[in-house]
């Protein structure tokens, strides 16, 4: 059955969260991108009950925002932070864009990349020290929100290379049926987002668009086309921006 397989394929690639073993034949990449939404979805529950449980056993807050800030890295294994490191590094090295690629490749971590990781971890570190319980609900929708734009561009920019974890599953993807429900899914993201955040999921929701052009316009420029890596530094930095989004509506009194 295809839609299993897609299912079991996307949870294995895009998180640590054990599965079952299938082939990854191409019947069942056709509908892959399509559960990748669903990661951020179970990503999300998980930090909201991990929040509600060190609550109720009463932690300090510095544990709470450790905990929120690691859980993401440990259930997703840090493919998109590897994305972000990366990408970092080759914008910080001002070089054409076929230089650019190949930085992408390279195992090594430059400094520039080691730079933005740390100062990565330290605003999210903030960001969730911040966090409440009717933050981190509005939060939930903002994880599936920044995956189903990476998701789609996937399937509908153009890659920067022909080989490639992006290109992988652009080749492999039933595009046209694959836009369709991601369309789908950024409808159901925003009345989840403006029902339940209010003021603040919508600010969200277009704070995502915005970040998502800009992700458009830089990989193009920059690199000719989207790359794995691109996809994962555009989903950190969405995330990031959804963070302070959500910090600034709390003392605003918007959440």
């Amino acid at each position: 059955m295809n839609i299993y397989e897609s299912f079991v394929i996307a949870f294995s690639m895009y998180s640590r969260i054990p599965m079952p073993k299938v082939e990854w034949s191409e019947r069942g990449m056709k509908y892959a991108m399509c559960f990748f939404p669903l990661v951020g979805l179970v990503l999300g529950l998980c930090m909201y009950a991990s929040y509600v449980f060190l609550s109720w056993i009463s932690v300090a807050a510095l544990t709470k925002a450790v905990v929120l800030t690691a859980l993401p890295i440990l259930l997703t294994g840090g493919i998109h932070l590897d994305g972000y490191i990366d990408t970092s590094d080759a914008l910080q090295s001002w070089q054409e864009s076929e230089k650019k690629l190949e930085i992408l490749k390279d195992p090594h971590v430059g400094a520039f990349g080691v730079i933005r990781a740390i100062l990565y971890f330290v605003i999210t570190l903030g960001i969730m020290g911040e966090m409440n319980q009717n933050m981190l609900a509005v939060y939930i929708g903002g994880l599936f929100l920044s995956r189903t734009l990476s998701g789609l561009s996937v399937v509908c920019f153009k890659c920067a290379k022909n080989s490639g974890l992006a290109a992988t599953f652009a080749d492999g993807a039933a595009k046209k049926r694959v836009r369709l429900i991601f369309c789908l899914y950024l409808v159901l993201a925003f009345l989840y987002l403006s029902g339940v955040g209010k003021i603040s999921g919508c600010l969200l929701f277009l704070c995502a668009f915005i970040t998502f052009g800009y992700y458009k316009w830089m990989s193009q420029k920059q690199f000719g086309g989207i790359t794995g890596d691109l996809a994962g530094y555009f989903l950190c930095i969405c995330e990031m921006f959804f963070g302070i989004v959500l910090v600034i509506s709390k003392y605003v009194g918007w959440i």
